[in-house]
């Protein structure tokens, strides 16, 4: 009986210490592809179907398992989020910053999309910077559209909110994004980007950037670019 209770107690001791372990261990798993908030064809007619289901299934899933693969060698990724990593990239080789830029910026990217009519408005604070910043909404998004049809090549354009709180649009080469600590990326808070790709507009538009462009307005998710603007606190705004 003495014997079967030792047995017990260690039992539950040692039980009591994995549980201590597992909760003070920091979390790690590898990184994994979301769902798309809504299904490949509530987009349309601006984002078909097709290019929908190609762009996450593959690209997106090809930026996910390409960063996976760099764990091995760079175990430290296991400790970092997705968000964490971006303000940390200039510590690691091309391909995490490639890859882990690629999917962080397709997932915010699938979150500032919603079907057509369903995307709500600018809060009232958040109209409020953007008439401080660029006059109205349309000239906001003027300013907006030539700067994502002026980037050469594959990249992505941004409205950001930068640290003394002003809004501002800037556009990334390939897969960078104003999280990254490179010197040639222009920082802040990202409240919306737009995919530059051709992979992400080609099949329906051809070479049509600016179609793409102006198309895309009506799919913002506001309710989500709102939510990104108020977690950026009480910095300064301009009015």
């Amino acid at each position: 009986m003495v014997k079967r209770l030792l047995v017990r107690g260690l039992l539950n001791g040692l039980a009591a210490l994995l549980l201590l372990l597992t909760a003070v261990a920091p979390a790690s798993a590898d990184f994994a592809l979301p769902p798309l908030p809504y299904g490949p064809e509530a987009l349309e007619p601006a984002i078909d179907a097709t290019t929908m289901t190609i762009h996450h299934d593959r690209h997106h899933a090809a930026y996910v398992a390409n960063l996976n693969a760099q764990i091995q060698a760079h175990p430290e990724l296991k400790t970092l989020s997705l968000e964490a990593l971006q303000g940390r990239i200039s510590q690691f080789p091309e391909a995490v910053r490639n890859n882990g830029g690629g999917h962080w910026n397709h997932s915010q990217f699938w979150a500032v999309m919603a079907p057509p009519g369903q995307g709500g408005a600018p809060s009232a604070s958040l109209q409020q910077a953007i008439e401080a910043d660029f006059g109205s909404l349309e000239g906001m998004q003027e300013q907006f559209n030539k700067v994502a049809a002026a980037r050469f090549g594959s990249g992505w354009a941004w409205l950001i909110r930068r640290p003394d709180g002003q809004l501002a649009i800037t556009s990334t080469a390939n897969q960078d994004n104003p999280l990254m600590d490179q010197p040639e990326v222009e920082q802040g808070t990202p409240l919306l980007g737009l995919d530059l790709w051709e992979h992400a507009y080609y099949l329906h538009y051809q070479n049509r950037r600016p179609d793409y462009i102006a198309a895309w307005w009506e799919l913002v998710n506001w309710s989500e670019v709102n939510r990104r603007f108020a977690a950026t606190g009480d910095a300064p705004v301009k009015g």
